[in-house]
């Protein structure tokens, strides 16, 4: 099992959106960067545990808990030409970017990023290093299980 740090921008999908939705789902679309779309297609797996991560709002941070609930598959805005997300090189025969199915397991409190950076056991988290700007990054045990502790705390 591996764990991560999704980031949503809450006006696009939020916590709580995944959270009301009808069986707590939601497809993660629109990563285009080919890191973070490596990242779920070569490592992550049904059953890793994710740091639901509010980005680009006015108190970034993590919001809630999930996990992994799906294979890798074509994300489907690629090929809507009028989409924000369209990629006129990606076709259905070669696609370029991938979803995976987030199932939201809880709604915490907002752990703030300036919190965050507070914490020890959390200072060589990835999201916390100067210039990291990736919309997915990996997490270790020690990382995810501080996380959880101060969450519930």
């Amino acid at each position: 099992m591996q764990y991560w740090l999704m980031k949503s921008e809450p006006d696009e999908v939020s916590i709580d959106d995944v959270m009301a939705s009808k069986d707590q789902t939601t497809p993660w679309f629109g990563v285009r960067n080919y890191q973070a779309r490596n990242f779920m297609r070569d490592q992550m797996q049904v059953g890793d545990g994710v740091l639901f991560y509010h980005s680009s709002c006015p108190e970034p941070g993590i919001a809630g808990l999930a996990e992994i609930v799906s294979a890798p598959y074509p994300d489907a805005s690629q090929f809507d030409a009028k989409g924000k997300y369209y990629d006129p090189k990606a076709t259905q025969e070669q696609p370029r970017w991938i979803s995976i199915d987030v199932k939201g397991t809880q709604k915490t409190r907002l752990l703030p990023l300036a919190e965050m950076r507070t914490i020890p056991a959390l200072e060589d988290m990835v999201v916390l290093k100067k210039g990291s700007r990736l919309s997915i990054t990996p997490v270790t045990l020690a990382q995810w299980k501080a996380v959880v502790k101060l969450l519930k705390a």
